[in-house]
């Protein structure tokens, strides 16, 4: 990656549904070239897929909650089950395994906290957990899916 491609992936992060004219003027190129970087590196898995961003409260879905999972089992068939269970609920919209004292993150995106006392008790239902602990999120600050490139 050249010093182009991070700009056409800085306007890419901003809004992909700029024009191809429009994303070419930006970085100072022309068409052809910024469409077959963006062409390859699409082809190279650096730009993954191309998605619209939902506001959760526009949807009922206001409530954030960041669960954290402390497991004793550290088993591949734990391990499958805990990512199974993570699979099948479409509340986690994003689930990382971590070094320190906490083995798992999760972040929960429900309409409420009845909404996600209900997820919490599929959950556990599910796969067992040594032990959790869940925070409610008062305010986002920041959010972004921009890279910093």
């Amino acid at each position: 990656m050249d010093e182009l491609d991070r700009k056409i992936l800085i306007e890419l992060q901003r809004d992909a549904t700029i024009g191809l004219d429009d994303v070419a003027k930006r970085v100072g190129s022309s068409k052809t070239p910024v469409w077959n970087r963006i062409r390859k590196m699409r082809e190279a898995g650096i730009i993954e897929r191309t998605v619209a961003i939902v506001n959760p409260e526009s949807v009922g879905l206001g409530a954030t909650f960041y669960v954290l999972v402390k497991t004793s089992q550290h088993e591949s068939e734990w391990l499958e089950k805990f990512v199974a269970a993570v699979d099948r609920h479409p509340e986690i919209t994003s689930a990382h395994r971590l070094a320190g004292d906490i083995d798992y993150i999760l972040k929960v995106q429900v309409a409420d906290a009845r909404a996600f006392d209900a997820f919490y008790r599929s959950l556990i239902k599910e796969v067992s957990i040594f032990n959790v602990t869940s925070l409610m999120s008062m305010e986002q600050i920041k959010t972004t899916t921009e890279l910093p490139l």
